[in-house]
């Protein structure tokens, strides 16, 4: 990766899981729920960064939610360090010591009338906890706010946007957490300062060990700082596996799509037409199938997989962080080495089909 320096060894054992995770909420006027998140398996260890991409209203947010006990899933579990997700006041209030949130807009996270060392203390002082003012002082020297006496009593229109991401930054490391959930960390800020926030987050990784969901619509992003990542629609993960994997040889022609618009990105950029379908009304088949450049231009028909696209659901990727796709076109070029029509092999050889 462009960024990244030596990252710390990643153990095996994942540190969060979710496991069969579904979240719906009510439809309008009595009608069927909305399947925000339908049926997600997905692990993230120790030490490793996971990039979750996907369009707006896929269910990225949702799922990040649930990950942090914001939102209790309908069914399914998530686990942390070996331990289902308890979900009474004291256990979560333990739990969110652990996991941290970064939001995405850092002058609508921080409290105009409160000063930066407020703003950092705020969570010690929830938790409880002894030396306040070394342990503000170095959440700030961590997040890049060096002296950070100097930016004590300082208000956030005081700072620029980078400074105010690095005070919420700050605002999560203060409590030592083991993984950070960061929600589209840079997508406000100007691009001369993206780059500096990106390598801070490794940066924190390679030095405190720290595990990241970095929830992101910007696929480049996600080549400059995760070691996996999982691609999102409708609700559940359609394509995961090691980043370079993932983005130099898409399989599922959603994530073509999305790589194809880079500027970067060789060839004619698939336009998708139309949104995301309706969460009350996920498609039968293939949940990408009405959109779906492959089935358009004909070629899941010469592939003989066509009614299997429309009319055949496929099973929901394991969490793991072997290779996968769920989608029926690239499996009949990658035979499925296990259950259901997911293909879990390499990319296609050379001679097949790359999509449109």
């Amino acid at each position: 990766m462009t960024l990244s320096p030596t990252a710390p060894e990643v153990t095996t054992a994942p540190l969060l899981s979710a496991q069969g995770l579904h979240v719906t909420f009510p439809g309008r006027h009595g009608g069927p729920r909305a399947r925000a998140v339908d049926g997600v398996d997905l692990d993230i260890r120790r030490g490793e960064i996971v990039a979750l991409v996907g369009e707006s209203g896929c269910g990225k947010t949702t799922l990040a939610r649930s990950l942090l006990g914001l939102v209790e899933p309908t069914a399914g579990r998530v686990t942390f360090d070996g331990r289902p997700l308890d979900y009474s006041g004291r256990s979560l209030k333990a739990y969110r010591k652990r996991v941290q949130l970064v939001l995405q807009d850092p002058s609508g996270s921080l409290n105009p009338r409160h000063t930066v060392y407020d703003a950092v203390a705020e969570g010690l002082r929830i938790h409880g906890y002894g030396d306040e003012r070394t342990a503000v002082a170095d959440a700030l020297s961590r997040a890049g706010m060096r002296p950070p006496e100097r930016f004590f009593l300082r208000y956030p229109h005081e700072l620029s946007g980078g400074q105010r991401q690095r005070v919420v930054i700050a605002g999560a490391l203060v409590l030592e957490p083991e993984l950070l959930v960061a929600d589209e960390p840079v997508a406000s800020l100007d691009a001369s300062v993206r780059g500096e926030i990106l390598a801070l987050l490794l940066r924190l990784r390679t030095e405190l060990g720290l595990s990241a969901l970095v929830v992101t619509h910007d696929l480049g992003l996600a080549w400059n700082i995760a070691d996996r990542v999982a691609v999102m629609y409708l609700g559940r993960i359609v394509e995961t596996g090691a980043v370079e994997q993932v983005l130099t040889a898409p399989r599922h022609p959603y994530t073509q799509a999305l790589l194809s618009v880079l500027p970067e990105a060789p060839g004619a950029p698939v336009i998708l037409t139309g949104e995301p379908p309706d969460p009350t009304h996920v498609p039968s088949g293939c949940r990408f199938h009405v959109r779906c450049q492959i089935l358009a231009s004909g070629e899941a028909d010469r592939a003989g997989v066509s009614n299997a696209c429309r009319g055949l659901d496929l099973p929901v990727l394991s969490g793991g962080g072997e290779s996968q796709v769920a989608c029926h076109w690239a499996a009949a070029y990658a035979p499925q080495r296990g259950a259901g029509n997911c293909a879990t092999s390499p990319h296609p050889p050379a001679d097949g089909p790359q999509g449109d």
